[in-house]
């Protein structure tokens, strides 16, 4: 009895789009896709070489085709809405800011963010900043007067 290959190309194609489910945005889906394409070609008993180009070529005219769409159900967050809605709002400082000895905390609103200076500068606790953009989990503030 021979082996029978779609079988492995049907299986990895549903683990895809499976792992599709638990994944933000669209990716990958379009390998999925390409795996039970590959796992029909093999179906049929073309070579692994068939095959594999097959999955490689539809995965990237899936993935390249499909980006606007993609994009659509993927837009980025509005301005005003999670960490962005502290930009331009005051904080205190909890801790030294000191970009060299990477610290510093702030308190803006009821949080507390971890913080840089803008330009570089120590800002001392208990020091009035203005944040002006946020960078991953750190506040990148300025000192108010």
């Amino acid at each position: 009895m021979e082996f029978e290959l779609w079988w492995v190309w049907v299986i990895i194609g549903v683990v895809f789009i499976i792992g599709e489910i638990f994944t933000a945005g669209f990716f990958l889906i379009w390998f999925g896709i390409a795996a039970i394409i590959a796992g029909i070609i093999a179906f049929f008993e073309l070579s692994i070489v068939w095959q594999g180009v097959a999955f490689v070529i539809i995965s990237a005219i899936l993935l390249a085709g499909t980006r606007r769409l993609a994009n659509r159900f993927t837009k980025k967050q509005p301005p005003g809405i999670g960490a962005d809605r502290f930009i331009d709002k005051t904080g205190v400082v909890l801790e030294e800011i000191d970009n060299d000895k990477n610290t510093g905390r702030i308190r803006v609103e009821e949080d507390e963010w971890r913080a840089d200076s803008l330009e570089g500068n120590i800002i001392p606790k208990n020091s009035k900043v203005q944040v002006i953009k946020v960078e991953g989990t750190h506040m990148v503030v300025i000192k108010v007067e």
